[in-house]
């Protein structure tokens, strides 16, 4: 039998992987492992739900808030798990080329795959989610069964809000390898998202414009809001705010190097 000790970080990659590089993890990463380590107990009740529901049904008993309950903790942990395994590095990808690159290699390809591939996809989401939440909670939408759970609107309510956790666990992994790059400035950290801050920057025009023009023309249709001069241009807009934060970034950086 070999005696040779395994390696910690193989052993807590298998046995907690939120500790595994506990070290280098920024706050970011401790928020996500934090809320998915207590997310986590949702599914031995989920199991639970589900073997009772078999048992119920057999005996001629069908609950359809039980039914609900299942699709509903489903969905919660399921989407803090994609955050988890931002954070603790344990999604798919090819590995069978990335487990031979160097660690810079590996690093430059998780900032590009972070920052320009990755968060821009989420940033959408969470802008979509938020307004189909919103149209949920108006409507009070609920289940289609009489006996089933009223309120979706709660879970409809939670993707915004746990895709908004996981874009701060992304941000912090990008983070985390632009460190390993040794390229830890701001300058650095918007270059290395710049289609995710462009994104920001415009959405946040567009709303502020949005709501201006809502509250200064109480009579104007809401839906024609976006039809509005003041609002046509806010990517070029959102283009310019970042640019502005580029060039405040690269002087910031320059005068921490003479000081």
């Amino acid at each position: 039998m070999s005696s040779e000790i395994p390696n910690i970080d193989d052993v807590m990659s298998i046995t907690d992987p939120g500790e595994n590089n506990r070290d280098s993890h920024l706050w970011g990463d401790r928020l996500m492992v934090n809320l998915a380590n207590i997310v986590a107990w949702i599914f031995p009740i989920l199991m639970v739900a589900i073997v009772t529901q078999v048992f119920i049904r057999k005996a001629g008993f069908n609950q359809a808030w039980l039914d609900d309950a299942q699709w509903w903790m489903y969905g919660f942990a399921m989407l803090t798990g994609f955050g988890y395994a931002i954070t603790t590095e344990s999604h798919v990808r090819v590995d069978i080329l990335h487990q031979n690159y160097s660690t810079r290699r590996k690093a430059r390809i998780e900032v590009f795959a972070h920052g320009w591939l990755l968060l821009p996809f989420m940033a959408l989401m969470t802008d979509i989610l938020t307004h189909y939440a919103f149209a949920s909670i108006k409507a009070g939408e609920g289940s289609d069964s009489p006996n089933g759970l009223h309120m979706l609107y709660l879970l409809k309510t939670s993707l915004p809000i746990l895709f908004t956790v996981a874009i701060i666990a992304s941000w912090a992994a990008m983070c985390r390898h632009l460190k390993k790059l040794g390229v830890d400035s701001g300058l650095a950290k918007i270059i290395g998202a710049f289609p995710f801050v462009w994104f920001v920057a415009e959405r946040a025009i567009f709303y502020v414009l949005w709501w201006y023009l809502r509250v200064t023309n109480p009579d104007l249709n809401p839906r024609r809001i976006i039809r509005e001069p003041l609002v046509e241009h806010t990517i070029l807009m959102g283009l310019g705010l970042t640019l502005l934060l580029l060039i405040a970034a690269y002087l910031r950086s320059r005068s921490a190097k003479k000081g």
